[in-house]
């Protein structure tokens, strides 16, 4: 039923469960996972395009690299993983992989935020759905405080 399932990954702690979904799924149906890693190159557009971007885009490519290293080493060895990296609106590229490489399922994470967050920052996830020509598994990841780095935690929420 299905034979490609595109994972996209940020590499972030909650990734794990959408592996563990993908990975189901890719065992029950003999299929290959493609994961994919995308570089919001909008999210830096008001920098300047001198040293400092190549140095933010080597950066996060390396992020990439690390978040597809994860995936390999979490799904089991007798599925096999393509790994690919994009730059560009994550949405369209996840949506644009999944047609250019046959990808039949995407299976991705939620981050779950709502109200102002939502409106004023839009989901990937949603304008994946919207968009993809094949099914889409959303597949809800949590936050917690433990997952969020000490200098990104809200100010006065105890630990």
């Amino acid at each position: 039923m299905y034979d490609r399932i595109l994972v996209p990954t940020d590499g972030s702690p909650g990734s794990e469960a959408v592996l563990t979904h993908a990975e189901t799924l890719a065992t029950t149906h003999d299929s290959e996972i493609h994961a994919l890693y995308v570089v919001d190159t909008g999210r830096f557009s008001t920098l300047p395009h001198e040293p400092t971007w190549e140095s933010v885009t080597d950066s996060l490519h390396r992020e990439g690299e690390m978040a597809l290293d994860m995936v390999e080493r979490l799904v089991a060895d007798d599925v096999t993983v393509t790994r690919a990296t994009a730059e560009g609106s994550p949405s369209q590229e996840i949506v644009d992989y999944a047609n250019q490489h046959g990808c039949d399922l995407i299976v991705m994470g939620t981050h779950g935020r709502g109200g102002i967050d939502r409106l004023l920052l839009g989901s990937v996830a949603e304008r994946v759905v919207r968009s993809a020509h094949v099914p889409v598994v959303t597949v809800p990841v949590e936050t917690t405080l433990q997952d969020i780095s000490e200098d990104e935690q809200p100010t006065g929420v105890p630990q």
